[in-house]
């Protein structure tokens, strides 16, 4: 069906299009982006969705590095950058 994002931006535009697909969708995400993609999500994959509103907002961080900053540091020969760097 095409990239990642090209699912997620199908997706969002059928839910915000369709309001059944949408209520399945929030309802049981995997099964229905299943049915509607022809996608198979391996045993144990989870899919959450949420709605945002007028007052709720929702963030998706990244996945956390397998490695530690000051694994990561050490790797890059740096010797354990100070918490400045930090934003």
């Amino acid at each position: 069906m095409g990239s990642e994002a090209q699912v997620k931006a199908h997706i969002a535009m059928k839910a915000t299009e369709d309001d059944d697909f949408r209520t399945r969708l929030v309802a049981d995400p995997r099964a229905t982006i299943e049915t509607e993609t022809g996608l198979r999500f391996p045993d144990g994959y989870r899919i959450h969705v949420h709605e945002e509103s007028a007052t709720d907002a929702h963030m998706v961080l990244p996945p956390r590095p397998e490695l530690s900053r000051e694994q990561l540091d050490r790797i890059a020969g740096g010797h354990g950058a100070d918490e400045s760097d930090a934003w």
